[in-house]
């Protein structure tokens, strides 16, 4: 008879290897989907007559582990996003490459900022900047540090729901304003949009962003081809890109369903 605690021990490793497999396959399944979204991505601009190369993929890997994230690094992409300040400090540097370019692009606290740009040296973006407070404190911390000025996008609230961040669209060129002419340490870089979840206005939300980046050019005095316009998710993408987006937030078409821990 074999010993219990051998049978334990062999339970134990069989269950690690089947994890470790069932890691390995999801892996093989982000790369996979991954291919597949860009070439959407190709299609959806060669259908609106757009340049491909002109629309930047970010890959949102909010709740997932670092090795799923290094499996679709390893298939060439560099583009990926957070939403939550603790889990991207967590993930990177220290965990993955430095030269994946961080778009933050939650929800961002007063008293996040200071983590955020102390703990990710290769933060490239940050998509939502929502008020002339939190455009000042990011533009006082990243001069503190003494990094080049970061590029930002002024979050406009397209769908006027109370639940959604984001200036109001009357408000959008102010505050890109202030941010171009008030915060030396920011470099504003366009607009951003969150389109109704339930994708009934999604149309009517993409448009009110777009003429947002009309009336910011004007008032700017800037050419439209140099403000970004980030609007689309997994599920209206292509739809955004027929609209003009410059830059899609893809995350569970990549990655699969978000993996948050069970409440005990």
């Amino acid at each position: 008879m074999k010993n219990p605690e051998e049978c334990k021990t062999n339970n134990q490793q069989q269950q690690q290897q089947e994890m470790a497999a069932s890691s390995a396959a999801m892996d093989g399944v982000a790369a996979t989907a991954l291919r597949s979204v860009l070439q959407r991505v190709h299609q959806a601009a060669d259908l609106s007559g757009r340049e491909s190369q002109r629309i930047r993929l970010v890959a949102v890997s909010k709740t997932k582990p670092v090795s799923v994230i290094r499996q679709v690094y390893d298939a060439g992409h560099r583009y990926f996003g957070e939403n939550y300040v603790q889990e991207l400090v967590e993930k990177a540097p220290q965990q993955l490459p430095e030269d994946i370019e961080w778009h933050f692009i939650g929800n961002l606290q007063s008293n996040k900022v200071k983590p955020l740009i102390a703990g990710v040296p290769n933060l490239a973006m940050v998509e939502t900047v929502d008020d002339e407070k939190i455009a000042n404190h990011l533009n006082r911390v990243v001069g503190s540090f003494g990094r080049k000025p970061l590029k930002v996008l002024v979050q406009v609230n397209t769908s006027g729901e109370e639940s959604k961040s984001g200036v109001e669209p009357s408000g959008c060129v102010e505050l890109a304003k202030h941010v171009s002419l008030s915060c030396p340490n920011l470099q504003f870089r366009g607009l951003m949009t969150i389109g109704m979840l339930d994708y009934t206005s999604t149309a009517e939300n993409f448009k009110t962003l777009a003429n947002c980046r009309s009336e910011v050019c004007k008032a700017l005095g800037i050419p439209e081809e140099q403000c970004e316009l980030s609007m689309g998710m997994s599920g209206d993408f292509e739809q955004a890109i027929e609209m003009g987006s410059t830059n899609v937030r893809v995350g569970s078409t990549i990655f699969g369903a978000r993996e948050y821990p069970k409440k005990k």
